[in-house]
């Protein structure tokens, strides 16, 4: 099962990493190698990165910062090859995801002369910004026909397990996934409720928005570190936070919700009245 429907795709700007992910995955996927695995490895190669931020290695840090994000790629891309899909899996790669980019600027904080409190904000910054592209991501995925639809645009309740892993593992990441990231999805919810009621979001305006997932933001970290411009990373992803009020402008002057959408969901609205 593929993310998205062929006529849904569009060119991810954060994605550079899914081909080589792609050809991870058919080369294991007979394999014991798990997706899980695989997200483990991510996350030692994150750690990896921000140690080499703490030793002043900002090349090497680039590198594996850069490599992350293609290992980030492969447990989706192995469990959909295995045909697999995991909740474990799916919310494991999230919450690792949040504390590798929390510890990554902290390393950069440690290194530069930026304080602590902005340090703070360029985080929270950086994780609106990727929740804003998840955020019609996956409404996008939910419209798409046959795509990969584990990840759901409103989550209120740990999902059902699926066949060969624990519901208590489910259920327990699935709190901690709904603590980290609860407080970003309400924001950006706040900023822009109507966008689950679009049909679909054309490819040019998903490509705009890819600017904001996480590969393309490791990317420009990856970027800056060795051209020694680690004193501006924090201030540029407070600034970078701006073009969320132009992505959200743009989805409501030229995405609005059709007339047809509007009536069915008022029908649903009056069917679950009555």
């Amino acid at each position: 099962m593929s993310k998205l429907a062929t006529p849904d795709g569009f060119f991810d700007l954060s994605d550079y990493g899914r081909p080589f992910a792609k050809v991870f995955a058919n080369q294991f996927k007979n394999t014991r190698l798990t997706s899980i695995h695989v997200t483990l490895l991510f996350g030692m190669v994150g750690l990896t990165a921000i140690y080499c931020i703490l030793e002043g290695k900002y090349w090497l840090a680039g590198f594996f910062i850069i490599l992350k994000s293609v290992i980030d790629a492969a447990d989706g891309e192995l469990a959909r090859a295995k045909n697999s899909p995991s909740y474990t899996g799916r919310y494991l790669d999230s919450i690792f995801d949040i504390i590798l980019n929390f510890l990554l600027f902290m390393a950069i904080c440690y290194v530069s002369e930026t304080t602590l409190l902005l340090t703070i904000v360029a985080f929270i910054s950086i994780q609106l910004q990727g929740t804003l592209y998840n955020y019609y991501y996956v409404i996008l995925r939910n419209k798409s026909v046959g795509a990969d639809s584990t990840s759901k645009v409103f989550e209120y309740k740990a999902p059902k397990a699926f066949p060969g892993e624990s519901q208590k593992s489910v259920a327990m990441l699935f709190t901690i996934y709904s603590i980290v990231y609860g407080p970003f999805d309400k924001i950006i919810h706040f900023l822009d409720r109507g966008a689950y009621k679009v049909r679909t979001f054309p490819n040019w305006f998903m490509t705009m928005l890819s600017i904001y997932g996480l590969g393309f933001q490791l990317l420009i970290i990856a970027i800056m570190l060795p051209l020694n411009l680690v004193e501006y990373i924090v201030p540029f992803f407070i600034m970078y936070s701006l073009f969320i009020f132009v992505l959200i402008g743009i989805r409501k002057m030229r995405l609005p919700v059709s007339g047809l959408a509007k009536a069915a969901i008022f029908s649903t609205k009056v069917d679950a009245e009555n």
